[in-house]
Order: structure tokens, then sequence, then C-alpha cells
């Protein structure tokens, strides 16, 4: 079944959660080349979360876009990298999930706040978008963004690629006066936009707004479009404690990220700081509140 009609069949479709924090936890190195310096790691990280619930296997691939990684000096070969975090995703799901292309924002700036222009991200996101089509993805996923000119600009390179579902998610600063990203685009906008644009699902994963203050975003998304509506909230603003960090436990955030759902949401997954414990919970809980309606 191809991952469209599965997220037309299910009431909800559980993705995976944290990828950078995980490898963190799990003493990766340098999180960005991972794919490359540390494979059995990140499949076991996907594995993981497949087995806690996660029908969808989010690559490590988000910073993974030539612009990004020239910028950031990240020293590795664009199509390796990129082809790698897909082939380890498919490893550790099998036959029992879905592969979603990871494209994150270029941590660029478009004109006349930064030295961009829309052509310049279009042409970064389309070949990256072109890489993770050749490997096989699912679906891709735009997220993290906080600029609605440049979700526009990827989610346009993806659907060069017209096939292969997408998804956008927006990064929100605040869920007052219609939930902002830090640009300032609100959330009704940002969903209309997507679906004029041909997006295959909206929504908000990590930003600076709770678990409560996304599931508002999400119902603001819910009244704006017919579009399924994606939530990957954080486990919390991390604490730092005898030099360990500590975020939310699972069965809080597994709380708090089932409002989501009740608001509309039909693709849940976990940003920042959640484990593969934090998607069991959550897709325990979810799957009783189906049971239960």
């Amino acid at each position: 079944m191809k991952f469209l009609d599965f997220l037309n069949k299910e009431k909800c479709v559980i993705l995976d959660g944290a990828m950078g924090t995980e490898l963190e936890r799990r003493g990766s190195g340098d999180k960005c080349v991972a794919n490359l310096t540390h494979p059995e790691i990140v499949e076991s990280i996907h594995r993981d979360y497949n087995t806690a619930g996660s029908k969808g296997a989010i690559s490590n691939t988000f910073s993974m876009s030539r612009l990004y990684m020239e910028t950031h000096n990240v020293e590795a070969d664009v199509e390796e990298i990129n082809r790698a975090g897909v082939e380890l995703a498919r490893n550790a799901v099998g036959d029992n999930g879905y592969v979603l292309g990871d494209i994150g924002p270029t941590g660029g700036m478009l004109e006349p706040y930064g030295t961009y222009k829309e052509e310049d991200f279009y042409k970064t996101f389309k070949e990256q978008a072109s890489i993770l089509a050749g490997s096989g993805v699912d679906c891709f996923i735009i997220e993290t963004m906080f600029d609605l000119k440049e979700a526009l600009s990827a989610l346009r390179a993806c659907k060069e690629f017209s096939e292969i579902p997408v998804i956008v998610s927006m990064a929100f600063q605040t869920n007052k006066n219609g939930g902002r990203t830090m640009m300032g685009n609100p959330a009704e906008e940002c969903a209309k936009r997507f679906a004029e644009e041909g997006a295959d699902a909206v929504g908000a994963n990590c930003g600076e707004v709770g678990h409560l203050e996304m599931a508002e975003i999400v119902s603001i998304m819910r009244d704006s479009t017919s579009l399924p509506i994606i939530a990957q909230p954080n486990a919390g603003k991390p604490k730092v404690e005898g030099g360990k960090v500590f975020y939310m436990e699972p069965e809080l955030y597994a709380e708090q990220t089932l409002r989501c759902y009740k608001d509309g949401a039909s693709i849940i997954g976990g940003c920042c700081g959640t484990t593969p414990e934090h998607i069991k919970i959550l897709s325990e809980l979810i799957a009783k509140e189906i049971n239960n309606q």
C-alpha cells in the first residue's frame, strides 16, 4: 500500500521521534555525518522507533541540503549522505513501515533579511529532493520551517517529483495571534498556501510552543484546510542537572500530545528530546483512544 493510501485509511499514523537528541544520547558524535560515521547507531534508532509503534521512519537527512552543508562546514558528499540516510531507514523498517525523506531549513535567510534569493533555496531543495526520490522514499517531509517563503520553495522543489506525497510542517514561535512562526507567518495562511501549492499534509513541529499550544495551532489548521494535519511536539524544554540533559517523561508527554490528536491531528510523532519510549507510550495511548471512540 502506498503511503498516501495508508494515511487516508488510518485514523492516526504514528511517526518516529527525535533523531538528533537520540544520536547525542547514544554517543554518535557529529550527528550531521552519523549516516556515514555511525550507520549502525542511526539504523538502530530507526529500528527501535519502529518496534515502539512508529509506521513512518524519517530519514536522518534533515540538514543535508548542499547549501546547509557548505555554510556549516559539513564535510561529506551531498548525494552519498542523503542516500545513506534513506538506506538506513529502509533497512530498519523493511516492510513494516514507510520511509519519509526529511528536508529541513537551509540555515540561511532570504532577502531582505539575508543574502539568498528564493531561486537559491529552490535549487538546493530540488537537488536534495531528487536524491531522496531516487533513493526510494515513500514521502517527503519538509519540517521545522519558520519562513513560509522558504517552506514553499522546498514544497515546489519536491513537487517536481509529483508522484511522491509531501508533508510540510512549520515551527511556531507562539500560539497567540492565530499562531505565528518566527517570521510572523500565521498558521491559517501557512495551511492554506501549502494546500494551494499541492501539499498532501500540513502541520507543526518543534518551535517554542508547548503541547497544548501546538494543539491550538492544530485546531487552527484543521479549520483552514481539509488536508491531514501533522503534529510533532518536543518533549518539553531541556533541563540540565549534573551535566546531564533531561526532557519530559514519556507518560506526561503522551498524555499532553494526545490533545493534538483530539484537536484534529491524524499524523503524530515526536521532535526534540523524544525517545522510542515516548513513542511507544504515545502509540499505545492513541490506539486506546481510537478503540474507545
